[in-house]
């Protein structure tokens, strides 16, 4: 069986590669999303997923939606997600750019979609779970989209920790290319202080324009 396993590139926040091994057979996968709110930085959505022989709720036992964690806890669930070598996992991240150019709803279906390709599972073979209002593409049938599923199921409570990590690690390096905005406190999110920066220093080349008229 094990021999007949195929092996699952992940791309993580850097660009490395991580090896994952993957089952022939059917696999759950929970999706979700951050960033879509804020006024700079990207959107990232993040894909877990695992054999459906799993048992995932021990696995996960504990985990929380990210919104509900401190960055430390945060931390510590993404390094345990990550190696975890039952999990596939696949992150996407689209640029204020594209967000900017294309809107939001379709800069989510595009993130979902890249994720799912990451993942390398068959359309068929696979049931994703997604938060929210998000929604994989049409030939994945089986998929069901479930209102703050980040605080049910724990595949997409993973989904949004390796989301929200990942973003904030690269708004922490977009703070010291860009230090007069604030990013490492406030991921870009509309917070008072950023406002402040804004109008004092303008826009920087992360922030989303579309997001932003009302400011300056």
């Amino acid at each position: 069986m094990v021999n007949k396993a195929k092996i699952i590139i992940g791309i993580d926040e850097v660009g490395r590669a991580a090896k994952r091994r993957a089952s022939p057979n059917h696999f759950l996968i929970g999706i979700d999303e951050v960033g879509r709110g804020p006024l700079a930085g990207p959107l990232t959505v993040g894909a877990v997923g695992a054999h459906r022989d799993t048992n995932v709720r021990r696995t996960l036992k504990g985990i929380k939606d990210s919104k509900q964690l401190t960055p430390k806890q945060r931390e510590v669930w993404y390094k345990k997600i990550k190696s975890e070598p039952r999990f596939l996992i696949a992150c996407a991240s689209l640029s204020p750019t594209f967000i900017d150019k294309r809107g939001m709803a379709f800069s989510l279906r595009v993130a979902v979609e890249r994720c799912l390709k990451r993942l390398s599972v068959k359309q068929n073979s696979c049931r994703i779970l997604l938060d929210g209002g998000l929604h994989a593409p049409k030939a994945y049938t089986n998929q069901l989209t479930i209102i703050r599923g980040d605080e049910h199921e724990p595949l997409i409570a993973a989904a949004s920790i390796i989301a929200k990590v990942t973003r904030d690690r690269y708004m922490v390096r977009m703070h010291k290319k860009y230090p007069k905005y604030g990013f490492a406190n406030h991921k870009g999110y509309g917070t008072r202080a950023h406002f402040a920066a804004i109008r004092k220093n303008g826009f920087c080349k992360i922030h989303r324009k579309t997001f932003c008229t009302r400011i300056i």
